[in-house]
């Protein structure tokens, strides 16, 4: 479950990474990602667990150096006992940010689920420190996690599995890789289970970063598909046999470019900072 934010704090960002992020001509998300964290005071901690690859890790702590983090550590988990060393949970006590490289999410989740550094991690976060990912690293964040599913746009009886989450909020489910995968159909098959929650899907290079205020504002070079559940009037999810396609009524859907934003608690959509179209654009 979310921390609760104690009185007189504000709760850090969030920031989801639809996957593929600009690193190199225009690493955009990853400077702001920076600057929410303490800018060139920043203190990240980079955990690239979900991937199999050694050079995932360096990689990210080379970025953000060169990006002018004053202090960047990489600190992986292969079994479970490594998340009760005193060690690392001082290391993450000392982060102003904290980074989730993408690759699989159930390892993840296996990994840290119900530990101590996934305890420290949301209560960090309730006090001010920002925590994002990429890609599998984005789709942990939240409380219930899309684990795996069928592409397509279609709503699909079964065609989504979700799993428990870090649970930094239960505000919304993320996908990632949203239009280079076709994933609508999947996202909007998770919701259909409990439209409570905000679906988010981000495109490659698209981040959503989410402020203590619960506003969502979009950054990067692609979009974020906003699907709000608040006002479904009917569905049929219970109904139908696995394989089937759902029927749901009500949904709202937003698209959101870069300076839009989403108010989470609100519901509300706005063109942000985006400009008007030119006459003859």
């Amino acid at each position: 479950m979310p921390s609760r934010v104690p009185d007189g704090q504000a709760r850090g960002w969030i920031v989801p990474i639809g996957g593929a992020e600009n690193k190199e001509n225009d690493p955009r998300i990853l400077e702001r990602f920076l600057r929410v964290s303490g800018g060139a005071q920043a203190d990240i901690v980079v955990i690239p667990t979900a991937s199999r690859v050694h050079e995932t890790g360096a990689r990210y702590e080379q970025l953000f150096r060169q990006l002018g983090a004053a202090r960047v550590a990489v600190m992986d988990f292969d079994t479970r006992r490594d998340c009760q060393e005193r060690g690392r949970l001082q290391r993450l006590e000392e982060a102003s940010g904290v980074f989730f490289t993408g690759g699989n999410q159930l390892r993840l989740t296996t990994l840290l689920g119900g530990t101590l550094v996934a305890k420290l991690i949301r209560q960090r976060n309730a006090v001010g420190v920002t925590v994002g990912g990429t890609s599998a690293g984005a789709s942990i964040l939240s409380e219930h996690m899309i684990a795996a599913g069928d592409e397509g746009s279609s709503m699909i009886a079964g065609s989504v599995r979700l799993a428990p989450g870090l649970g930094l909020t239960n505000r919304f489910i993320i996908d990632q890789h949203f239009r280079q995968r076709d994933r609508l159909g999947r996202l909007l098959t998770a919701l259909a289970y409990n439209p409570f929650a905000v679906g988010i899907g981000l495109d490659e290079d698209t981040a959503a970063f989410i402020g203590p205020d619960e506003t969502l504002e979009v950054e990067g070079s692609g979009g974020v598909t906003v699907v709000d559940g608040s006002e479904v009037s009917y569905s049929s999810i219970d109904s139908v046999e696995e394989g089937q396609p759902v029927c749901m009524l009500g949904l709202r859907l937003h698209m959101l470019v870069a300076g839009a934003t989403f108010n989470l608690h609100t519901r509300v959509a706005t063109a942000g900072a985006l400009l008007p179209s030119k006459e003859g654009d």
